[in-house]
């Protein structure tokens, strides 16, 4: 019988946070079905992230806080059985109501994600090849992916700058995101003998990095949006992120005074700011780009 722990280290409402990969697929995809944007949602946010969830979890074994978990319960063998579970039907799904590319594509992320955590391999030892890895998979990948499953399309249609370009964004932005959210663990990662890049930085040298890299992003996204579409989603996707910069200096100014700060609070706190701007963010240039507001609204 598969145990209360397992289910919560799933940490389903953790996908919360990848959403804004999925939602930039949407706003650019030019042939979307209400059913298949469903399906590829329910597939990615509610068995693909939490089967790779799980199987983390259940290598990892952390006795201190995680991503969507304060305190998490110590795992169990049923954890391993219900990743594994909840990947099969990911794939399943992918390729029965999708298409088999869509279904090959999930099958890929599935193995890298375990790569990052299996002993074998471990990924997570690895602070440079880490965090490429998880940039880039749950990135740019995840992103064509999105586009592939959304649009019902062969990869070979991804392969053009319009597409490319934003996954390559997407990638971008995880990989300045990626070593904050490493930034409370570096005791108990320590421990386990895993040296990700956070750990390699140190806590300040996390944030500069982290500043750094997303300067960079926004830039890239700024030139992106000037490019393809107009100067006023410039405007809106900086005052999207104007909340995230403002939480980002906030808290660095106390890790600064007191690096005790650098906790598992401030960092969900970070990481739900970041997601929920983004997706309105993305919600909007969807609903604008693509005219659906003039469509119900034709004052506006």
């Amino acid at each position: 019988m598969l145990s209360r722990s397992a289910w919560l280290h799933l940490r389903i409402p953790f996908s919360y946070f990848l959403l804004p990969v999925f939602l930039f697929a949407v706003a650019i995809s030019p042939n979307l079905n209400e059913p298949r944007l469903f399906w590829v949602f329910a597939i990615l946010h509610l068995f693909l992230y939490p089967a790779s969830n799980g199987y983390n979890s259940y290598f990892d074994k952390d006795e201190k806080s995680i991503g969507g978990l304060k305190n998490p319960p110590k795992v169990d063998k049923g954890l391993y059985y219900l990743s594994l579970l909840f990947d099969l039907i990911a794939l399943l799904l992918g390729y029965f109501l999708i298409n088999p590319m869509f279904a090959l594509m999930l099958f890929v992320y599935g193995l890298v994600s375990k790569a990052y955590s299996h002993p074998v391999i471990r990924l997570k030892k690895m602070p440079i090849t880490g965090w490429i890895a998880a940039g880039v998979f749950q990135g740019a990948f995840t992103f064509l992916m999105c586009y592939v499953g959304i649009n019902n399309l062969p990869l070979s249609a991804c392969l053009h700058i319009h597409i490319l370009l934003p996954a390559l964004l997407t990638t971008i932005m995880l990989w300045a995101n990626y070593p904050m959210t490493q930034v409370y663990q570096h005791e108990e990662d320590t421990k386990r003998g895993d040296k990700t890049l956070s750990v390699m930085l140190g806590i300040r040298g996390t944030f500069y990095f982290t500043a750094t890299v997303f300067g960079v992003a926004a830039a890239l996204f700024a030139y992106y949006f000037l490019e393809f579409y107009q100067i006023k989603y410039v405007v809106a996707f900086f005052l999207a992120l104007a909340p995230v910069l403002g939480y980002f200096l906030f808290w660095f100014v106390k890790v600064l005074n007191d690096e005790s700060f650098a906790n598992h609070s401030y960092t969900m706190r970070l990481n739900f700011i970041s997601a929920t701007c983004l997706n309105i963010f993305f919600i909007y240039f969807f609903l604008d780009s693509t005219h659906v507001v003039q469509v119900f609204f034709p004052n506006i």
